[in-house]
């Protein structure tokens, strides 16, 4: 029995044994990440995002996304307990550039019951349709540019850093509300080892054109090197599905961010003489240095984390990006670059003492870049679904 969503300013209570609130973003952030907690308390595998992180991002003065978008946020409440959670929201840039009047739902966990996911994704949906919207997508938290759909395989392993993670009944619980896929992602993981022979001839072949160079990532110039890197993300994602650029803002955040983890041989830029080419950017791997803090930094939890990071050192590291630019990648000589690259990764990453690593995410119809990863020794081993309704 679905029930009707309540605002801030209004009584919760309605004539179901399940309830709704609404809350704007900022407000009663720490009740919504609370409910996290409790559905995912006898999970293993989860790993509790950090607090201070998740309500910058869930703060309009903080994060740059609200200069673009709008939402929401609820909470379903059944006998006195809170049971799930989910946002909906609306990117204008998507919405601009795609024309298709798409909001998105995002950050959906629940309990195992159904009732509560038909009435969270009802109270999104109409949220949004009441703005305009004819279809709803997600799980998106809060864009594409971060966390993305629902895990629907892969339960027993934790989520790499800037990965969701659902419960296993999740997927399932979405699709009894009405919605169906309307696309699948891959994360692949991938052993550090001795890459396969057909890609070290490509590497070596790459390395040794004169007008070819690979370096790191300036730290020191940190805002530029991001612009930069955002200037080929945009060229080489541009014409991916769902694809919306980053803007100015989000840039300058993001470099803000990136220099407090960054690992500049995880970080490579291919130039073609002397011009910026290609990128391939990893991120160690914080969640698992912060999965035993559930989200707490202070008072103890920021000396961990610390000295897991710059003292003992990251086991494993996400690929985040990894493009080439359109200029460069259709010309004919150079169509080894992105192997050339992996292998570079695979190299440095071996230095590090790096064992693993995850690569995420591609789409599931994107068959060049899987083929290539899968050359590569890559196996998909978690899948994401996200799904969609008309309003």
């Amino acid at each position: 029995m679905a029930a009707s969503p309540t605002t801030e300013s209004k009584s919760t209570a309605v004539a179901s044994d399940i309830q709704i609130v609404e809350r704007p973003f900022g407000v009663d952030t720490d009740r919504f990440l609370d409910v996290g907690r409790k559905v995912f308390r006898d999970d293993p595998a989860w790993v509790t995002p950090l607090d201070m992180d998740m309500k910058d991002r869930f703060d309009p003065k903080k994060n740059p996304f609200f200069e673009h978008g709008e939402g929401t946020t609820f909470i379903a409440v059944k006998n006195g307990q809170d049971v799930g959670r989910c946002t909906a929201q609306i990117d204008k840039l998507h919405i601009e550039k795609y024309q298709d009047d798409t909001g998105f739902f995002g950050f959906l966990d629940t309990i195992d019951d159904a009732g509560v996911v038909k009435a969270l994704l009802d109270a999104a949906a109409a949220w949004l349709k009441r703005r305009g919207m004819k279809k709803m997508r997600g799980p998106m938290s809060l864009s594409i540019n971060e966390e993305m759909g629902c895990l629907v395989e892969g339960f027993d392993t934790p989520p790499v850093i800037l990965m969701p993670h659902s419960r296993a009944y999740q997927g399932g619980l979405i699709e009894a509300a009405g919605l169906v896929k309307e696309k699948d992602v891959f994360a692949w993981r991938y052993e550090v080892g001795e890459p396969p022979p057909r890609a070290r001839k490509a590497h070596d072949e790459v390395m040794k054109m004169p007008e070819v160079k690979i370096r790191p990532m300036d730290r020191s110039k940190m805002e530029a090197e991001t612009r930069m890197v955002m200037e080929i993300f945009n060229d080489a994602w541009k014409d991916n599905w769902g694809f919306v650029p980053m803007t100015e803002s989000e840039l300058k955040k993001m470099a803000a961010d990136l220099k407090l983890i960054l690992v500049p041989d995880l970080a490579l830029v291919a130039e073609i003489d002397g011009v910026p080419a290609a990128i391939s950017i990893a991120l160690p791997n914080i969640n698992e240095m912060i999965k035993d803090l559930d989200g707490k930094l202070f008072p103890l939890g920021v000396f961990k984390l610390l000295y897991r990071l710059k003292v003992k050192g990251p086991t494993s590291a996400r690929l985040v990006l990894l493009g080439i630019e359109k200029k460069f990648r259709i010309q004919k000589k150079y169509g080894g670059l992105s192997t050339a690259l992996y292998v570079e990764m695979n190299e440095r990453g071996k230095r590090l003492g790096m064992k693993w690593g995850e690569l995420s995410w591609t789409l599931e119809d994107n068959a060049p870049v899987n083929v290539g990863i899968k050359m590569m020794g890559g196996k998909v081993y978690k899948k994401y679904r996200v799904y969609h309704r008309p309003l």
